[in-house]
């Protein structure tokens, strides 16, 4: 006997039903509340990370382009995790620089531009553009490239993560602790 892993009964012959994405073994008054899967695909679902019931049922090129897509976002973030020495996946993001919003602001008034020409030759609303410039928002990856070839400036931050090397530790062994940076405000 099997327990259905819906409600708990026990039952001899259990339906295959997928139920909001997931296969469950139900009894015959829960099969009622998904979808039947067949057996067949259910055998070759072996592995933690197969696509084959998704892929038998679809068309085979949006399932193609599914699991492509799949993998090589599993692919890419499994080696910043596990291969790559230690890299780490926030390494080769360029951070957007602290005074993005007052470079913004002096380059549009050197090209002699008002926000609402700007935005329009970026194709975006004169409004975001008086957002960047309080520093209100930050820029988008795409919204930062039109500004940075518009006006001929870099929004990233420059030469920043050199700082972090810079620290020194009071210990033997050269480890950084927390209280190696911190400065008490109270002494």
């Amino acid at each position: 006997m099997v327990q259905c892993e819906m409600c708990g009964a026990e039952t001899s012959s259990p339906n295959t039903v997928k139920v909001e994405g997931a296969e469950l073994d139900v009894c015959d008054d829960c099969a009622d509340f998904g979808t039947e899967v067949r057996t067949q695909e259910t055998s070759s679902t072996s592995t933690k990370y197969s696509t084959g019931s998704s892929s038998s049922s679809g068309g085979s090129s949006s399932s193609g382009a599914s699991s492509s897509s799949g993998t090589s976002s599993r692919s890419s973030g499994s080696a910043g995790s596990s291969g790559g020495g230690g890299r780490d996946m926030f390494d080769e993001l360029d951070e957007v620089a602290q005074d993005f919003d007052e470079r913004i602001r002096t380059a549009r008034e050197a090209a002699g531009l008002s926000q609402s020409e700007l935005a329009s030759q970026l194709n975006e609303k004169a409004s975001l553009i008086q957002k960047l410039e309080q520093g209100d928002t930050l820029p988008t990856d795409s919204v930062q490239t039109k500004i940075e070839r518009e006006l001929d400036i870099d929004l990233t931050e420059g030469g920043g993560s050199g700082e972090e090397t810079d620290w020194s530790s009071d210990t033997a062994d050269g480890t950084m602790t927390l209280g190696d940076k911190v400065q008490r405000k109270d002494s």
